[in-house]
């Protein structure tokens, strides 16, 4: 394709109005995963799930729901068993024990393929982005669109970029040109594509590994304001991280795990932020630590 038939096939959009304008209407996703249940229910359900490398123990006991329209958070220190928990919901590992359902059934997922087609994608830390490649390649990496047959087949340039500009704007994310290299863009912006391109591929739970640890107050505030957004589109969100002060603006309950076991799940309405961080930090642990510090 040449750049003049690139440009004469692409549709021609107006700058958006996020404060009442319409997004002009977009092709539908490449491929339709489950539908989105009602809001409040249940999508995963862990049951005293567990996972064992021999005689080392990566998580033990763990119990939690992931409900649609809601944020469940789950923190711990580094080795809580945060990263066992999260490849174990992404299909990555399977489970030594418990149970794990999805949709009520019982599931043994053994690959991330499989967990994407019950609707669970999962964003790591690295994104999984080409930096030098543009914002919509990135959107559609792996998964482009076609058009043409037999030797005339060739990439869909124009749909995709308009198919990523339209589904960014519907995450609130205002990208004036989406040729940009997607490197160029701030850690939460980058972080916050990642969220709506698994939002558009058909994802009913986002489970997002430690997306603002990296990030400083202002980016960090950025990607909890989208991950809002996705609990506010029906979606079940399973937060990773270590900062009680990130999850608690949006969680709706709170998994708290120490060494590989459950500290105890709350929800919100049930426990302060004051009363999170202690529990994170392991308050008892605290209060011995600081009348040792204070004799000595």
């Amino acid at each position: 394709m040449t750049a003049a038939e690139e440009s004469s096939s692409e549709p021609v959009m107006s700058e958006p109005n996020l404060a009442g304008a319409s997004v002009e209407e977009v092709p539908g996703p490449v491929h339709d995963g489950p539908k989105l249940p009602e809001v409040h229910e249940c999508i995963i359900d862990v049951q005293n799930l567990g996972k064992s490398y021999g005689s080392i123990i990566a998580l033990r006991d763990v119990s939690t729901k992931v409900n649609a329209g809601e944020v469940t958070c789950v923190l711990g220190d580094n080795g809580a068993g945060k990263s066992t928990l999260i490849k174990i919901l992404a299909g990555a590992i399977e489970s030594s024990e418990g149970v794990l359902k999805v949709d009520g059934i019982a599931r043994h997922m053994r690959s991330p393929r499989e967990a994407l087609a019950l609707g669970i994608a999962t964003v790591y830390q690295d994104l999984a982005v080409v930096p030098l490649m543009p914002i919509w390649r990135n959107f559609f990496l792996g998964s482009e669109p076609t058009k043409g047959i037999g030797p005339w087949k060739r990439l869909d340039v124009a749909a995709m970029k308009q198919i990523t500009r339209g589904e960014l704007l519907k995450m609130g994310i205002d990208l004036r040109d989406v040729d940009q290299p997607i490197g160029t863009l701030s850690g939460g912006e980058r972080q916050s594509v990642a969220i709506a391109r698994a939002v558009y591929f058909g994802a009913r739970v986002l489970i997002l590994d430690e997306p603002t640890a990296a990030l400083g107050v202002k980016q960090a505030g950025v990607v909890l304001r989208y991950i809002a957004r996705a609990r506010d589109r029906g979606l079940g969100v399973v937060l990773i991280t270590h900062n009680p002060h990130h999850a608690y603006p949006v969680g709706d309950r709170f998994l708290i795990l120490n060494r590989g076991r459950s500290l105890g799940e709350s929800a919100k309405k049930d426990v302060t932020i004051e009363e999170l961080t202690r529990q994170m930090a392991g308050g008892a642990e605290l209060d011995s630590l600081a009348e040792e510090l204070q004799r000595g």
